[in-house]
């Protein structure tokens, strides 16, 4: 009988502590600026292109682990550093995620290099597909792309929002409507390369939380694409479509758009960066209990606090279990048969905004002042239950996948 084991092996103890110095050493040393500054930390992102993190070699090495857990570890050092500031540095990997699950080899190999730079000439990308009227209901959206046959390039128009480096990203990947009557089905995602005439940046959002992170609305104006920039190519979207078409006269079985593949690949990572949030606060209300005396003792000597700790360790470490449950079922190509991405999105989102709340709770009027990190915590936590699908959302997906209703 194959040996069961949850212990990470010394290739990934040693990446673990290699970020872990990092976020401790480069990254929460700058978070309160940057937080302050509400601007994209280039200084702290040029820092790790040039030892490695910030780059398409590490991530692929993460990505392409065979049980699945490089990705969830590096997510949690990082934002148990600061989650502002290491959403700016792995920002560019859900455009890139968009590109590895749509793209086509060849384009894999052009643009995801583009997407990050190197140390000397850093760039970013970004995940283009809310819209103002567009969040969680992908059907709603209005971005048109229109295929111009004579000149073999695609016409976008339309907004997009919350975008995470929205108009200041190299690279932009778009999900656009290609067939409105075919609804969520009918939309494809394409690459806006560099300088492309008709994207600008509109409003950029000013937060209460995850601030050192650049979100943005993304303006499209006929803005035109090379056909070759139709992520997938146009033989394999119209033989998609025409799938859908029959599928929709027939009644048959749902195909799923590009953006949600994208969003179901990432859901446990995003659920990684929460636990981390969700530690970082832990720690810190704990280190606090052990030394902050009242009534004579140290206050986790009283049972309301050490209860407290108690359960936000192990809502913690539940958390984890289901988002490395989940990347390993992904990295071995086992299907979400009970939305179990999801699970692992909600439940960690939830824990962050849980155990940063008690965190607050615990340090008192302390934990309300700008001298201790767990007041920004508790204001970038409050993110992980609304991006990359609410909570709601996530309960409506692992509600349909049990009862067999269709996903829309």
């Amino acid at each position: 009988m194959a040996e069961f084991t949850l212990e990470l092996n010394d290739d990934q103890k040693q990446v673990r502590d290699w970020l872990h110095g990092f976020a401790a050493d480069v990254i929460r040393p700058a978070a309160s600026e940057w937080d302050e500054r509400e601007e994209t930390p280039w200084p702290v992102i040029q820092e790790a292109a040039k030892v490695g993190i910030y780059s398409l070699d590490f991530y692929a090495q993460q990505f392409f682990d065979p049980t699945g857990l490089g990705i969830p570890v590096a997510m949690e050092e990082l934002f148990w550093g600061d989650a502002g500031i290491a959403l700016s540095i792995v920002g560019t990997g859900l455009a890139a995620v968009g590109v590895l699950a749509n793209g086509t080899e060849e384009q894999i190999g052009t643009w995801i290099p583009q997407m990050y730079g190197d140390a000397d000439d850093v760039k970013l990308a970004a995940f283009c597909s809310s819209e103002p009227d567009a969040g969680s209901d992908v059907g709603a959206m209005r971005t048109r792309a229109v295929y111009d046959e004579a000149n073999d390039e695609w016409i976008l128009n339309g907004t997009k929002t919350w975008a995470t480096n929205g108009g200041i990203a190299n690279v932009h990947v778009v999900v656009a409507v290609v067939d409105p009557a075919l609804g969520s089905k009918g939309h494809a995602s394409f690459i806006v390369p560099p300088a492309t005439p008709g994207l600008s940046q509109g409003q950029k959002f000013k937060k209460h939380g995850i601030r050192a992170s650049h979100t943005a609305e993304v303006v499209l104006e006929d803005a035109r694409v090379p056909g070759h920039c139709l992520l997938g190519g146009k033989e394999k979207l119209d033989e998609r479509l025409a799938r859908a078409r029959e599928r929709a006269k027939s009644g048959g079985e749902r195909v799923k758009n590009a953006a949600m593949a994208t969003f179901e690949a990432s859901r446990p990572a995003v659920g990684a960066m929460a636990v981390g949030t969700a530690r970082a606060a832990y720690e810190v209300a704990l280190d606090y209990a052990k030394t902050r005396s009242q009534f004579g003792r140290p206050i986790i000597d009283n049972q309301g606090i050490a209860f407290q700790l108690a359960d936000m360790r192990t809502r913690i470490d539940a958390a984890r279990l289901l988002v490395w449950r989940a990347s390993w079922m992904a990295s071995a190509g086992k299907p979400f048969d009970s939305a179990e991405g999801s699970m692992s999105k909600l439940y960690a989102s939830e824990t962050a905004k849980a155990v940063t709340a008690q965190a607050v709770q615990i340090l008192g009027g302390n934990g309300f002042t700008r001298e201790y990190p767990v007041e920004r915590m508790h204001r970038d936590a409050a993110i992980y239950t609304i991006f990359e699908g609410t909570s709601e959302i996530q309960r409506l997906v692992i509600a349909r996948t049990l009862s067999g209703m269709p996903i829309r």
